[in-house]
């Protein structure tokens, strides 16, 4: 029988002693999704670019009975150079050997105007968070993603990255890159055991929807936390095997 990421039932423990890494892990999904896999027996490796809002999750999942203590990694995405990159993986080699997850959830909206009125810098800005930067990042952590015996790489992606839609710009675009380059990495492995997917949150109550949509009512949205069964799915065990597909989570 086929598991729906969607309704996943798992148990307490499902992540213990796994380490993942997830970006933006400050707020919304991604703050959602570090509380909930501490809490299910994680070592989380906490990245943003707010030290005082890291600092602020750290403390929360220090207050979760028995989780793991998390690690912090502050990093400028829209800046960071390759030094900086190299920094991450020595450290989180140092510090753990192996990378068994890796979460790719930081990303920025852009602007919400036509082709034609598109800043060229804003799209490039847009381009390199949102696509370039999960490439980046994965590349250089892949020594260790193929330390693990069981890595799973998880990629952001949107409705609007499957079909193009006015005013949406640079993160359509940038979405459509992410589901080409989850699905190469997917098959450029498929004889590993690392494994690559897409989910895509759908509406979900979030910084980014509201700056999306400010007039809608929030009210009527799902929560982070509403969605966390698909992210545990593809990060614990029961989706070994599973690779190169496209989730959607409403």
């Amino acid at each position: 029988m086929s598991i729906d990421p969607k309704t996943y039932e798992y148990g307490a423990g499902i992540l213990s002693g796994r380490v993942i890494l997830i970006t933006g892990a400050t707020d919304g999904i991604g703050r959602a999704l570090a509380l909930h896999t501490a809490e299910l027996g994680a070592q989380v490796i906490l990245h943003g670019r707010s030290t005082k809002k890291l600092e602020a999750v750290y403390d929360e999942i220090e207050a979760i009975e028995c989780a793991p203590r998390p690690s912090i990694a502050v990093l400028d995405l829209s800046i960071a150079d390759g030094e900086a990159y190299a920094s991450l993986a020595d450290s989180i080699d140092k510090e753990f050997g192996r990378l068994d997850g890796l979460v790719h959830n930081a990303g920025i909206l852009g602007q919400r105007l036509s082709i034609e009125q598109y800043d060229i810098s804003e799209w490039q800005r847009v381009l390199h968070v949102n696509l370039t930067v999960p490439f980046v990042l994965t590349r250089q952590l892949f020594p260790l993603l193929r330390e693990s015996e069981d890595p799973s790489v998880i990629f952001t992606s949107s409705g609007v990255g499957r079909v193009g839609k006015a005013f949406w710009g640079a993160y359509s675009v940038s979405k459509f890159g992410t589901e080409a380059l989850s699905q190469i990495l997917a098959a450029e492995n498929s004889h590993l055991p690392l494994r690559a997917n897409c989910l895509n949150p759908g509406p979900v109550r979030t910084k980014m929807r509201l700056e999306a949509y400010p007039a809608e009512d929030r009210d009527k949205l799902v929560t982070p936390g509403d969605i966390m069964p698909a992210y545990i799915y593809l990060l614990g065990p029961d989706s070994r095997g599973i690779t190169g597909k496209s989730f959607d989570l409403q």
